[in-house]
């Protein structure tokens, strides 16, 4: 088996390999290729609102869900990329970071069922009997047609840890800047546990995300301290402070049949459902109001339906924001999960000057939705959110830390330790 996986390694390894050119330096991201594919979430198995972070050599595994809105079947493979902390390709072989085979096919998908919109649901469940990794890192799964891989048509971030090390959060309003009513910061230290770094400073890496997502991620953070085979990252950085954002908007269309908070109502033109949501309130200056919201995350289900995966259709949802005048100097966009927190062409809102108000349709599998409006910047990646959405630091949101260690003698950057967090149950006034 070892001998054949050599040789099937050899035979797939890129040409920039076999010809000695520079390493490639493309960027992996979560993204959608293909307008065919749709409802793409990628979570621990068993918790289908958790990040996609499994130990190494646990029993931990990962589920990939995406459906393929057509009437008939593709065969599609799957294959995983290592990455550094920068999420580029690592200049290390698959056989260094791979168990089994490179390349698989994805075999358990099924049918839609009586739904107005044919699709195929697919699912991939690893580490499996086919492939499992070796060492820890961030990396990439790249779904692609058969034989076709460097065409793909998804392309989804996870990470694997080592759990080498403790991590312990804390949260509270910046106390540099007194205050400071719309901002969280994220204080932690990290217990080495006799991880042998000689230079910690130039060594280890630490990266903050906010609900998960990487475009406003802080990165690359030194601690402040060094002492007691601990580091740590306090209240003197201003390199660890998130806008406190507000609770998530939501709706519900787990039903087609009637009609739920925050949706006007949902009418049937062939072939679609459409599903017209109320007009969004301008937040920005309200006071906050606490609920109980998914961060950003969605939720599929199906009422009338008992398999969620195959059983929910796909519903036109028509958003509307009243704004008295389009702004100036950038995009508002839709934001969250629903689209992998990416802001494209799906999620762009149109400012409609007859009705005074931004407008944008998008297709979504039925289930439970959390959504915010952002304004982005010409030449930002971030966005905006308090636009429209107001910023508070009672906000709550959860927090990942993840620890990443390069080794100066290491070909790889290690993830040595994650943590995650709630504002809610660490936040201090």
């Amino acid at each position: 088996m070892r001998r054949i996986f050599l040789f099937y390694i050899i035979l797939i390894l890129p040409v920039r390999i076999l010809t000695g050119s520079e390493p490639d330096t493309t960027i992996y991201t979560d993204k959608v290729f293909s307008d065919k594919i749709k409802t793409v979430q990628l979570y621990k198995e068993g918790w289908n609102l958790s990040f996609p972070v499994m130990k190494l050599s646990s029993d931990d595994k990962l589920s990939l869900h995406f459906d393929l809105l057509d009437n008939q079947a593709e065969t599609f493979y799957y294959s995983f990329i290592h990455c550094d902390k920068d999420w580029k390709k690592s200049d290390i072989f698959p056989n260094d970071y791979l168990e089994g085979f490179y390349e698989n096919p994805i075999d358990d998908y099924n049918p839609s069922f009586n739904t107005t919109v044919d699709y195929f649901h697919y699912r991939i469940s690893f580490p499996n009997d086919r492939v499992k990794f070796t060492i820890s890192g961030n990396y990439i799964i790249s779904i692609y047609p058969y034989n076709e891989p460097e065409k793909p048509v998804l392309t989804m971030r996870f990470i694997v840890s080592e759990d080498a090390v403790n991590v312990k959060i804390d949260m509270h309003r910046p106390q540099l800047t007194s205050g400071d009513n719309a901002r969280q910061q994220v204080d932690f230290t990290v217990a080495m546990n006799g991880i042998n770094a000689p230079d910690p400073y130039r060594d280890i890496y630490s990266f903050v995300l906010q609900n998960g997502r990487w475009n406003n991620a802080k990165r690359n953070l030194k601690p402040e301290y060094f002492s007691s085979n601990e580091l740590k990252y306090s209240s003197l950085s201003q390199n660890n402070i998130f806008m406190g954002g507000n609770e998530f908007r939501y709706f519900d269309i787990k039903s087609i049949r009637y009609v739920s908070e925050y949706i006007s109502r949902i009418d049937f033109l062939s072939p679609f459902y459409n599903v017209f949501l109320k007009p969004s309130e301008n937040r920005e200056f309200k006071p906050y109001f606490y609920w109980k919201d998914f961060n950003g995350k969605y939720y599929i289900a199906s009422q009338e339906g008992k398999d969620p995966d195959t059983d929910a259709d796909y519903l036109n949802v028509f958003f509307s924001l009243p704004s008295a005048s389009a702004l100036t100097g950038g995009q508002m966009y839709i934001s969250g999960n629903l689209n992998n927190w990416l802001f494209n062409r799906i999620n762009l809102m149109k400012y409609n000057p007859e009705k005074s108000q931004y407008e944008c349709t998008m297709l979504l599998k039925q289930g439970w939705y959390n959504y915010e409006y952002v304004f982005l910047r010409d030449g930002d990646n971030e966005g905006v959110a308090s636009k429209f959405e107001g910023s508070h630091y009672e906000t709550e949101n959860d927090y990942m830390v993840i620890v990443y260690f390069r080794n100066p003698r290491g070909r790889y950057d290690r993830i040595i330790g994650t943590a995650t967090a709630n504002s809610l149950n660490h936040l201090s006034y």
